[in-house]
């Protein structure tokens, strides 16, 4: 009978949604005392991204950024406004849309929220050597790589805010 050391590991897309899962509760345990979920966390810190670089967003361009489906955002950023992290104003190159911008408190719990995102991330990455090992590298490639072979097959692209450059 051979040791279960000795057998192969589970399905690829078993392990890729059991990490997924667990990395999702543990970035909602950590952001809840800043009154985030890990989506909410996902909306803010994409906002913020993309405002440090000129770039006031509508919620459509939010959504491209940040890969998430734009009916998801509007909800969440209705959310957001409501707790007063973000605001809309309307857009003058487009009366249909909205643009949107981080509240003083929204930019002051992004700034609290991505060093606990960063130690979370550090102690997952553990096994691997660290966030900044060659391991965690390759396993960020790989995944890259699976990322934009699902795009390629027409899955929901990945997020721009994932250059391919990313090393």
């Amino acid at each position: 009978m051979a040791n279960q050391a000795d057998a192969p590991p589970p399905p690829t897309g078993y392990l890729l949604w059991h990490v997924s899962l667990r990395w999702r509760v543990a970035m909602d345990r950590a952001l809840a005392p800043l009154g985030l979920t890990h989506a909410q966390y996902a909306v803010v810190a994409s906002l913020h991204g993309m405002l440090m670089s000129g770039v006031r967003p509508s919620q459509r361009q939010l959504a491209d950024y940040s890969g998430l489906e734009p009916m998801y955002i509007s909800r969440l950023v209705r959310t957001l406004e409501r707790a007063g992290l973000v605001e809309r104003t309307d857009n003058p190159d487009d009366p249909r849309a909205v643009q949107l911008s981080l509240t003083a408190r929204g930019s002051e719990v992004v700034a609290k929220a991505v060093p606990e995102v960063r130690e979370l991330e550090g102690r997952y990455l553990e096994p691997l050597g660290g966030a900044g090992s060659a391991r965690n590298v390759e396993l960020r490639r790989a995944l890259q790589t699976l990322l934009d072979h699902a795009d390629a097959l027409g899955g929901t692209p990945a997020p721009a805010a994932f250059g391919r450059a990313a090393g």
